[in-house]
């Protein structure tokens, strides 16, 4: 069975629905983790009542050391901490590695820093060796040894092309109570439809907005939304005018709530068009703050106008950004 201590968890097993935002890691001028910068996104993203998920790849945590990945969790722990507001905020964490070794201690270190959650992604440096017994028995591992649940992050671009099938799923979350649910970053709306009922405490969560509506629809908890780094509110919005649509309550429309969708989806495919640099060049842009990769990435090629394309084009779902 899982640690106990995994149920002393604030939230207990449960991931809260809604809609959650995998943040920038901001660097100084010379490389290193800009913490005060990075606890200020926090408290912007979570003020807009957005989940916070530390660590994602968004957040570049492969390029991150094992103990900056460490002092990344104090900072977003004490950034939500610091205002009462933000009490019921949940923090995700990315603790996923190349060994079960260090993802355990990882997890572990995350738990003893605050962390309500870990986020934990497939291992990919050799994706050849990973058949479906070991990527299993890699997740239950984990969680067995976890003092908080996990979340099983599914993304094949960023882990050597490994995708984990409904069945496998469905196998991993069954063999440990401590799995908590699955972010799927595949894109797989006939996968996630697949699994949203597998259990009464198994969140599924879309890795993209874009397809937040359909995936409500089928029974989702949320979305993990990159896009959420730049305009929080109308994410959040999209999720609770679609909740309200499909349920009947309020004075919500299903027609105002797809219009909104689609205003989202156009954002979200500018966003990944650029991905992290184009994401940390619109934060610079918007709010003064953002700067860029670490390196090896390289920072938005502003050349031709893309950095005020890329701006122009973000203009639709801003605008609605700022009136709420």
């Amino acid at each position: 069975m899982p640690n106990a201590a995994a149920t002393s968890n604030r939230f207990g097993r449960m991931v809260p629905k809604g809609v959650y935002a995998p943040l920038i890691t901001p660097f100084n001028a010379d490389q290193s983790i800009d913490f005060e910068t990075f606890k200020r996104h926090v408290q912007y993203v979570a003020g807009a009542g957005v989940g916070i998920v530390a660590l994602g790849s968004m957040g570049e945590s492969v390029h991150l050391t094992h103990s900056e990945r460490n002092d990344l969790v104090v900072a977003a722990r004490e950034a939500l901490d610091a205002d009462a507001s933000l009490k019921d905020i949940p923090l995700v964490v990315g603790t996923g590695a190349t060994s079960t070794f260090e993802t355990i201690q990882l997890t572990k270190e995350a738990g003893e820093r605050g962390a309500d959650f870990a986020m934990v992604i497939a291992p990919g440096y050799f994706a050849g060796a990973m058949s479906k017994k070991a990527l299993k028995q890699y997740f239950v591992d984990v969680a067995e040894a976890s003092p908080i649940p996990i979340i099983v992050y599914n993304y094949p671009g960023a882990a050597a092309g490994i995708d984990i099938d409904s069945d496998l799923m469905t196998e991993i979350a069954a063999a440990s109570s401590n799995i908590a649910g699955c972010k799927l970053t595949c894109g797989s709306v006939g996968k996630l439809t697949r699994l949203t009922y597998l259990r009464d405490d198994f969140a599924v969560l879309g890795g993209f907005v874009d397809f937040l509506g359909p995936s409500l629809l089928a029974g989702a908890a949320g979305g993990i939304t990159g896009t959420a780094n730049v305009a929080p509110k109308t994410c959040l919005k999209l999720y609770k005018d679609t909740v309200a649509a499909l349920s009947g309550q309020g004075n919500v429309s299903l027609q105002s709530a797809q219009q909104l969708q689609g205003v989202v989806s156009r954002a979200d495919w500018t966003l990944q068009k650029v991905g992290i640099s184009g994401t940390k060049y619109a934060l610079e842009q918007l709010r003064g703050y953002g700067g860029v990769p670490r390196t090896p990435l390289l920072p938005l090629d502003e050349a031709d106008g893309k950095g005020k394309k890329l701006l122009e084009d973000l203009q639709e779902i801003l605008t609605i950004e700022k009136t709420l």
